[in-house]
């Protein structure tokens, strides 16, 4: 099979604008969580968020602001971030030759708030009629291509927190097939009132108010995730085609990818995520014993977190691969989170060092080797990125350098 390497990453997140200011703030352990402040969060469950910091005004052109939302225009700015990264310039590039590939799953949120908003000085008759469509806002995939002439494939998927990673995975099988550069991965969240309603409602999120305490996967403290926004998109490219444009160095190679689907509740039937494991191994030509770190999903939510550790103790053996989490200093990101993910294991192949994750003091799983507090030094060949998406999605990415 074709190799595809990882030739550019650009980072929004919360406790990080760009690469470098995002690499250095995690591996510090330093969060980006705090209390909620894009709207008065009284009325509600939850209290926490990873907001990302973000002036538009200073990063994007005054004629792109009417056209996007807050979501589209983190993701601008990082695609700019990803695409200098690779220098790479689509509009140099033959027609065709570049495609853009996002996931999301709660960004159109913040835009359907806003049009409802307007709508609703037309009458609730209005509203009503507005409401009773089911929708998606894949706009991401629609200005990125347009403001950098990407006119390659284009695809927009849906997969809650799994997403990320089938974006990344569509556009490895685009660039297997032919296509010369494609961009993917995602930058999702949606922190407006309408969208915070339905994610504390669901019982994953936190209600608690101490963001050093909110978010603890793993830990017997467990009490729900915390929501946050941002995310990564990344370069994906043969290494023969990117050196013919003159980039020679690349940071590591999508090798294997599963996605699965867990049964219906009540079936008997174990969740999909060991099958997605097993299956993304296969696909890279490794075993359980060739992975040298997985960066893990992390609910939040004692359930989950137990069955994930579950599985991770059967695929590795007890404490037989070391585990972490860093979106415990940013939040689940929705789709964003686990290209943010890849793009922390990147960058730990490329540097040799785990990150950490924060804030857990008790826990719950004593077989998993959990890296807590400080950064882990490490030789790193290969990494296994894990997400799951409400509704039963699994993915499953195995990178290696």
């Amino acid at each position: 099979m074709t190799d595809v390497v990882v030739t550019g990453i650009g980072v929004v997140a919360p406790n990080g604008w760009g690469v470098a200011e995002y690499w250095d703030a995690t591996l510090a352990g330093r969060s980006g969580l705090g209390p909620l402040t894009r709207f008065d969060s009284t009325g509600y469950r939850a209290h926490v968020a990873g907001e990302v910091n973000f002036t538009p005004e200073e990063h994007l052109p005054g004629r792109l602001l009417p056209q996007t939302d807050h979501m589209t225009r983190l993701a601008l700015v990082a695609a700019e971030e990803a695409l200098a990264d690779a220098g790479a310039d689509p509009t140099t590039m033959p027609d065709f030759s570049a495609g853009v590939v996002t996931a999301a799953s709660a960004g159109g949120f913040e835009f359907g708030q806003k049009e409802l908003q307007a709508l609703w000085s037309k009458g609730p008759a209005y509203v009503s009629a507005y409401q009773s469509f089911a929708w998606f806002y894949p706009v991401n995939t629609g200005q990125i291509s347009i403001r950098h002439g990407m006119r390659g494939p284009g695809s927009a998927l849906v997969a809650e927190q799994a997403g990320g990673l089938d974006a990344l995975a569509k556009a490895r099988r685009h660039v297997r097939e032919g296509t010369a550069l494609m961009l993917a991965g995602a930058v999702d969240g949606s922190l407006c009132p309408w969208s915070w309603l339905c994610l504390s409602r669901s019982g994953t999120v936190s209600p608690r108010r101490d963001p050093q305490r909110a978010f603890l996967p793993f830990d017997a403290d467990a009490s729900g995730g915390v929501p946050g926004e941002g995310g990564a998109l990344l370069v994906l490219e043969t290494p023969d085609g990117a050196a013919e444009r003159g980039q020679h160095r690349h940071y590591g190679r999508i090798a294997g990818y599963a996605a699965t689907f867990d049964p219906r509740p009540g079936s008997g039937r174990p969740p999909g995520l060991r099958r997605a494991i097993d299956t993304a191994l296969a696909d890279a030509g490794i075993g359980p014993s060739d992975v040298d770190v997985v960066f893990a999903d992390a609910s939040g939510v004692a359930e989950r977190d137990r069955a994930e550790a579950e599985v991770l103790g059967a695929v590795f053996g007890p404490r037989g691969v070391p585990v972490t989490a860093p979106k415990t200093m940013t939040g689940r990101l929705l789709a964003g989170g686990a290209p943010l993910d890849v793009a922390a294991a990147l960058l730990s192949l490329r540097d040799g060092v785990i990150p950490p994750s924060v804030h857990i003091g008790r826990p719950a799983h004593p077989d998993l080797d959990l890296v807590r507090d400080r950064p882990r030094p490490a030789r790193l060949g290969s990494a296994l990125v894990l997400a799951r998406g409400h509704g039963g999605f699994n993915s499953a990415l195995v990178l290696t350098s």
